[in-house]
């Protein structure tokens, strides 16, 4: 890898998340290819989903993070393959619970669509903060849409949930 890749991915380390501070772009799967030419650094990022309203925040703070590096270079977006929620790291899964985010399960066979009605067989849902699967769903999108809101029967917390695809 050359020295401006390096230097590229060091810098790109630092982009958290604008919704979910805590985790990374790459940590999240969303930062997808980096990519050397006479331009200079290209950054290749997917959406979590085709309407996040985060994506145009991620790509000004992706080209911040390159020029606080003394880069040049430009960010493209690709949409296929489409974000999957197995692109999601364990390190940042972790991170996500700790946060108060029930983190999404792997997908069995790879992406799976979004579904926008409940499945027939409800996937037990942990609660973040005390572990407890006696979980229930209250809203099929929670903060954003790539969340659903859940609650705790027994701690009878409120959650967010990534929703696995």
């Amino acid at each position: 890898m050359s020295q401006a890749l390096e230097a590229a991915r060091a810098a790109l380390r630092e982009v958290t998340d604008p919704e979910i501070p805590v985790v990374t772009i790459e940590e999240l799967g969303i930062l997808r290819e980096l990519r050397e030419d006479a331009g200079g650094v290209e950054v290749v990022i997917t959406p979590t989903y085709s309407g996040c309203p985060a994506m145009d925040q991620i790509e000004d703070d992706v080209r911040a993070a390159l020029a606080r590096a003394g880069l040049q270079g430009r960010v493209s977006t690709r949409l296929a393959p489409a974000w999957t929620t197995d692109w999601i790291t364990p390190a940042a899964r972790e991170k996500l619970r700790a946060y108060g985010i029930a983190p999404p399960s792997h997908c069995a066979e790879g992406a799976k669509p979004l579904r926008f009605m409940p499945p027939r067989a409800q996937v037990a849902v942990a609660c973040p903060r005390c572990g407890s699967t006696n979980t229930t769903e209250i809203s099929r999108f929670g903060s954003t849409a790539c969340k659903s809101l859940h609650r705790c029967l027994d701690c009878l917390e409120p959650f967010d949930h990534f929703k696995p695809y």
